[in-house]
């Protein structure tokens, strides 16, 4: 598969990673002018338990489906092994539950509402059992179905999320006897939202049926001890990598040292600044859903470490950008219109950590990049130490730093971690599996946009017109992108889309006269 190809393809996943994130992303800012803070931060707390679950539910099965699928003398049993042994666990995760319902309802202080955990267990469940059938179309190179099924997913979760918030409190009013109404409850609120994903959990799991008829009831004892071999690793480095990305709401919860009410609505203002951040996150995950295949497929080839190196460098310039996107509107766009500043002013409390975040996003991403050394070279125990220092540090500094400066904090807290990350696995895949980054220039290009940011930042404390901060943050993003299609003219236009937009004329021929040609003279 070249380049171009997992362009093309990442460009399908991406669509529906795209619009499925951004459509996420987007309720969550509704929700935040339907809710204030302390209410808000029960959605958010939730989801923040939820990602946990989703790493032990899974247990990275679906990574060890992608790379035992290489592999010639297993090929006939992968899929099915992988299946019944998610089907097994998922079973017995589930149960346990619903079982402990109110004991987890306490850990995670929503003590009123065990509900919330039964529903989650199934939503969780059902997730799990579709994962395998999700990176078996990524396997296949099916990325129609695969973008089509997960978009009508958040479609559903979006649409049913509005109907509950929404539509049936107005028809309550209006219409209070409508056939509508029959099934809701005003007393359950922001719980709707968990409900519309336990729907649409279940649509998807319909949606994927072929995949589940088309699976043989066919357990090979071996291949499964060597997936779990293979995984547990990265188990430890998924659960190593929620800890990274949403303990700090979880600890800010317990750590911060105010009233129960008060700590939430911190929780709530650090949540709704991050999902800003997180724009940067979502070119991420759509980079990796379709690279992951394509590093292992690339692996064998002669050229394939060039591959990698280029693949990087387009990356840290398409992160840069989004970086800068980011945080030069943040206080013009973002976090004023996107958060509910209008109806709940103390969401803009939590604009300042915006930038940090988004930053520290270009270093996870970065992070991700360099994994496939590790992957690669069947090192993923690698993977794993550093994941655990990442969270150590996690730990540590969000422990120390949240009873003096409270949610920034956090923010540095995951600065400093990607950080660290980054620059580790960076090192340890040289020596392990050398690959010629160009590190001058991708660490220009990050000091560039991030020096563009603070001079942005700098600016802004003398400017209140918001019209001439978004004309700055414009020039500024502008000069960016001009400034690397210059140095990158070469590379650019090679690409497919982009290509025909930066050509590069050839250089003159020199004919060199023939012997003829001089006798005749």
């Amino acid at each position: 598969m070249s380049v171009k190809k997992l362009a093309g393809q990442t460009a399908i996943y991406g669509l529906s990673t795209v619009i499925g994130r951004f459509l996420n992303v987007f309720l969550t800012f509704w929700l935040t002018y339907e809710y204030g803070a302390a209410t808000f931060a029960i959605f958010s707390l939730a989801y923040a338990y939820v990602t946990f679950l989703n790493v032990i539910f899974t247990y990275c099965m679906e990574t060890s489906f992608l790379r035992f699928m290489q592999r010639p003398e297993y090929k006939k049993d992968v899929y099915s092994t992988s299946m019944i042994s998610l089907m097994t666990t998922t079973l017995l995760f589930s149960a346990g539950m619903i079982i402990f319902s109110d004991e987890l309802a306490n850990l995670w202080r929503v003590p009123d509402n065990p509900e919330y955990i039964v529903w989650f267990a199934w939503i969780i469940a059902l997730d799990t059992l579709c994962a395998i059938p999700f990176a078996r179309l990524r396997q296949q190179g099916r990325p129609l179905k695969y973008a089509a099924i997960k978009i009508a997913n958040i479609v559903i979760y979006v649409a049913f999320t509005y109907y509950f918030i929404k539509i049936c409190p107005a028809l309550q009013k209006s219409h209070p006897g409508s056939f509508l109404l029959k099934f809701y409850n005003p007393s359950i609120d922001i719980g709707y939202t968990f409900i519309a994903n336990l729907i649409a959990s279940a649509v998807t799991i319909l949606l994927l049926s072929k995949e589940f008829v088309d699976f043989q009831w066919r357990f090979n004892k071996k291949l499964w001890k060597e997936m779990l071999l293979y995984s547990w690793p990265l188990l430890i480095v998924g659960l190593g990598g929620m800890i990274n990305e949403v303990l700090n709401r979880i600890l800010l919860d317990y750590r911060l040292p105010y009233s129960f009410e008060m700590n939430k609505r911190e929780v709530g203002i650090f949540n709704a600044s991050f999902k800003v951040a997180a724009l940067v996150n979502i070119f991420i995950q759509v980079f990796r859903i379709g690279a992951e295949p394509f590093f292992f497929n690339e692996a064998g080839k002669e050229d394939a470490r060039k591959t990698y190196a280029r693949v990087m460098k387009f990356f840290v310039i398409i992160s840069c950008i989004i970086f800068l996107v980011v945080a030069l509107f943040a206080d013009t766009i973002w976090g004023r219109y996107l958060m509910g500043v209008k109806n709940h002013p103390e969401y803009a409390e939590g604009i300042r950590v915006i930038p940090i975040i988004a930053i520290a996003y270009v270093f996870l991403g970065i992070y991700y990049n360099l994994t496939v050394w590790y992957k690669l070279t069947d090192k993923t125990l690698y993977g794993a130490y550093i994941t655990i220092a990442g969270a150590v540090i996690t730990i540590i500094l969000n422990y120390i730093s949240i009873p003096i400066i409270g949610y920034m904090g956090s923010a540095w807290t995951t600065l400093i971690c990607y950080g660290f990350m980054m620059v580790i696995s960076y090192y340890q895949g040289q020596r392990h599996y050398p690959i010629p980054y160009a590190w001058k220039k991708l660490l220009a290009y990050i000091t560039i946009s991030t020096l563009l940011y603070l001079i942005y930042w700098g600016i802004s404390g003398y400017i209140e017109s918001k019209w001439i901060l978004l004309l700055t943050g414009f020039i500024l993003l502008s000069g960016f992108v001009f400034f690397v299609s210059r140095i990158e003219k070469k590379e650019i236009s090679k690409l497919p889309f982009l290509g025909k937009f930066f050509t590069v004329s050839a250089p003159p021929t020199v004919t060199t006269p023939s012997v003829n040609d001089n006798m005749k003279a």
